[in-house]
């Protein structure tokens, strides 16, 4: 076997194309869209080297054209889940002692195919299964995806590289990291392709094998990452994907004495299950899992009476309404001084105004459809309620129509109290709810801020006053894991902002960084003596005489 001491390209982020009018990337995209429209595509699980159809087929069709059928799926059940696991377990052995560099290899080639020849293909998908604009499509199933592999192979050398500093003589100290001993359970959101490509594969390139269930709702792009996983090299076995009941997937896999780890992002509630689950049978497991999830989010813009207007403004209308608010660190509570409150309002309000809604394959509709009509009907209720109570003010929007899409249209609402229900429940829609306090009250705001919600995901600050920014950056610095000044509090990026929240957020184990790669090993230490002891006696043994 040949050997060497191997360095990978230096990542860099992925540069966002902008999709104007006339660009190549545009009647790329727009070809790929047309094509997707054009078929009706059938999709199976991918257990082993198997592509697996059951016959059992369930529907796809787009958020905002639900009478339109893009495609239908094959749905299992735990005897799918096993095979799943056996398969895995099958494939452990090989993948483990693959070389680094060749695991290495294979997922900077899944970063070039997207970058490249897949790029319209998985953009489209996001697009037509999950309702994301262009750009939003861009930033995710695109950019951050490749961001994910090619700095996730980075900060795996980096890992591999960390030795003990210190040899004694004679002595060699070296440290190696393990793949987890069993297989890995990756359960990935709707919201991101990015995150559905990245919980498998970071965890499969520190050497472990993965079954994996997507949200059914992300299912249309989970199957181009696959075939773009299988095209770049990914062996047989090693990243296995499966649809099926979520409760019969646990059931197996939370019951499985192989289960060496989950890695998760979906809702605070399902998380805390699956934790009490892991619980309760701790003692059946051959190992301690690993506990890795980014849950939810109800994630704040704090402005001081010194803030900009319009940069607080901006803030919102970005931070409250890019993906109808489908993101875990959407703004969906904002706390604005009285002073300022004219100002924000009439620029939110105005531009609002502009705001186009309709299906993605139209590149003028910056809102677009939620995932679906569960969804839909939760968040048209907490508007009605709201629409209804004397107490909140209607600012914009208030609308929903789901005749031809899940469509609710951006809604800003005004409340007294600052813990009133939609200050407080995460929503994971365009509702985005404000409290106005005295601009003396400020002392009393950050305490409100800290406390007011279980989570701890994002929360951003828009201030001129840097005695006011550090005030908040100290006080609220368990409020949430990723803090911003004067910015929105989404769009984090891979390699600049490592991405996680504590509290009812998650673990934080910061996705995009080797904090979260080094979940997924276990180090052993190798101490070698080179000329070792033949007696027992230490010199302090010897008599004086």
């Amino acid at each position: 076997m040949l050997k060497g001491f191997f360095n990978v390209p230096e990542p860099v982020n992925e540069p966002v194309l902008n999709y104007g009018p006339r660009s190549l990337e545009r009647a790329a995209l727009q070809a790929a869209l047309a094509e997707g429209r054009a078929q009706q595509i059938d999709i199976p699980m991918y257990i082993g080297g198997e592509e697996v159809r059951t016959g059992t087929l369930r529907e796809i069709r787009p958020p905002h054209d639900h009478q339109h059928l893009l495609a239908t799926y094959h749905w299992g059940d735990k005897s799918h889940v096993n095979a799943a696991i056996d398969a895995a377990l099958a494939a452990k052995a090989d993948w483990e002692n693959l070389p680094w560099e060749q695991r290495a290899a294979i997922f900077l080639k899944a970063a070039e195919l997207i970058a490249g020849p897949y790029r319209a293909k998985i953009n489209a998908a996001t697009m037509l299964g999950q309702s994301k604009n262009a750009y939003q499509a861009e930033i995710d199933a695109a950019c951050e995806f490749i961001d994910f592999l090619r700095f996730n192979v980075r900060y795996m050398t980096e890992i591999y590289q960390q030795q003990p500093p210190v040899s004694g003589k004679g002595i060699w100290n070296r440290v190696e990291q393990r793949p987890l001993e069993g297989f890995v359970f990756a359960l990935t959101p709707f919201n991101f392709t990015a995150i559905a490509g990245n919980l498998p594969s970071s965890a499969a390139m520190m050497g472990n094998v993965v079954v994996w269930k997507p949200a059914d709702t992300q299912i249309y792009a989970a199957n181009v990452v696959m075939q773009i996983f299988k095209e770049a090299g990914v062996p047989d076995g090693v990243i296995n994907l499966i649809y099926a009941d979520g409760p019969e997937v646990g059931d197996v896999v939370f019951n499985h004495p192989d289960f060496a780890g989950i890695h998760f992002t979906g809702s605070t509630g399902v998380f805390q299950n699956i934790w009490k689950t892991i619980g309760t049978n701790i003692h059946k497991y051959k190992t301690y899992p690993r506990i890795v999830g980014e849950t939810g989010g109800k994630d704040f813009v704090l402005a001081h009476p010194s803030a900009n207007p319009d940069v607080t403004a901006v803030a919102l209308l970005r931070g409250a309404f890019e993906y109808q608010g489908q993101k875990c660190s959407a703004a969906s509570r904002a706390y604005i001084p009285a002073s300022l409150w004219p100002a924000v309002k009439e620029h939110v309000v105005r531009e609002m105004a502009t705001f186009k809604m309709g299906p993605t394959e139209d590149f003028e509709n910056f809102i677009n459809a939620v995932i679906s009509e569960v969804s839909f009907d939760k968040l048209a209720k907490y508007i009605d309620d709201a629409k209804a109570d004397d107490s909140v003010e209607l600012i914009a929007g208030g609308g929903h129509d789901k005749t031809k899409g899940w469509f609710i249209e951006p809604t800003v609402i005004r409340v007294d109290d600052p813990y009133y229900v939609t200050m407080c429940t995460e929503l994971f829609g365009p509702v985005l709810t404000v409290y106005v306090y005295e601009d003396d009250q400020w002392d009393e705001i950050l305490n409100i801020v800290d406390k007011t919600s279980i989570y701890a995901l994002t929360g951003a600050i828009i201030s001129q006053d840097r005695y006011a920014i550090a005030e908040a950056t100290q006080r609220l610095r368990n409020a949430a894991g990723n803090f911003y000044v004067n910015d929105k509090p989404t769009g984090a990026v891979v390699g600049q902002q490592p991405f996680g929240g504590a509290r009812g957020s998650g673990t934080n184990d910061k996705a995009g960084s080797m904090v979260n790669l080094l979940r997924w090993v276990s180090p052993r230490t190798i101490k070698e003596t080179f000329d070792p002891p033949k007696d027992y006696r230490y010199p302090f043994l010897t008599p004086e005489h």
